[in-house]
Order: C-alpha cells, then structure tokens, then sequence
C-alpha cells in the first residue's frame, strides 16, 4: 500500500488515528539512534532512511538515480512495516534481533526476510527498534551491499 504523499509530513497526517502515536513512537526510536550519514526522505512511497548520493553516488543498482535504501517504515493495511535492509543481508544481525525480540516483546516475531510486522501497536519493541536502527554504520551497509552485488555478478 504505498502512499502518493510528496512529503514526510503529508504521509504522517494521512496515517490513520489509531497508528499515528505508535507510528510517530517508531520513527522517533529510529531517528534518535540512526546513525550519521543516513538520511530520512520520501522513498517508495514510505518513509525511507537512504544513504544519499553525496555519500554513495552510484545509488541504488537497480535505479541508480534513486539513493541506497537501508530502511524503510511503512502503515501497510492491515500492520506497521520496518523494512530494514541490514536484516536481509546480513545473517549476524538478523540472528542478534531474532535473540533479542522475545525479551522486549510478548508478541510473537511477524518476519519475512527483511520485512517486520507489527499488528499489535501496543506491542511494539521501540527500543528494541532504536536499537536495531543504530546497528549498522553507513559504510557498515555500503559495505554489506557491496558485497552481495559482487557475489551476485560473479555467479
């Protein structure tokens, strides 16, 4: 379900009521521990946090005009997604937030491979989030990427 919204504020007043306070909660979690370098903007129709052009000029391999993505916070129909990159790619830091997610939630996980599922907004692990946000450097993720498009193209 993605947004036509041009701006971070026009896609947090269009969020429905009853997801704007844990929406609001999870996007202040990321922004306190994302660090230096990433940027929030506008991206696929979600709030993305990127890593821009001025820090990784050739962009996103499958657009190259768009930046790197990293993250991604969504209000999907029926949940709240974390889409975060680091996830999918590396196995260390998905096995770190699978270990830690039963100790800040009595929620089971709702996970895909990169994509988190909140369905329960009173239930969501905000510092477990913050805490998942700030565990990857920019370069720790150019760095990661880089890496599985190289393994990819060698293949």
């Amino acid at each position: 379900m993605q947004s036509t919204a041009k701006t971070i504020n026009d896609y947090l007043n269009e969020l429905p009521e009853e997801r704007k306070i844990a929406f609001s909660k999870l996007r202040e979690s990321i922004l306190k521990t994302i660090p230096k370098g990433f940027e929030e903007q506008m991206s696929y129709g979600m709030l993305g946090y990127v890593v821009p052009h001025s820090i990784y000029p050739n962009g996103y391999h499958c657009t190259p005009k768009l930046p790197l993505p990293f993250m991604n916070l969504a209000s999907q129909k029926n949940f709240i997604a974390l889409y975060h990159m680091g996830i999918y790619l590396n196995p260390k830091l998905l096995e770190w937030f699978t270990t830690e997610y039963p100790k800040h939630s009595t929620q089971k996980l709702d996970m895909g491979k990169g994509c988190i599922r909140f369905k329960k907004f009173d239930q969501i692990p905000f510092d477990l989030i913050g805490e998942l946000a700030g565990k990857m450097t920019v370069d720790n993720w150019i760095n990661c990427y880089e890496t599985q498009i190289k393994n990819r193209k060698s293949k």
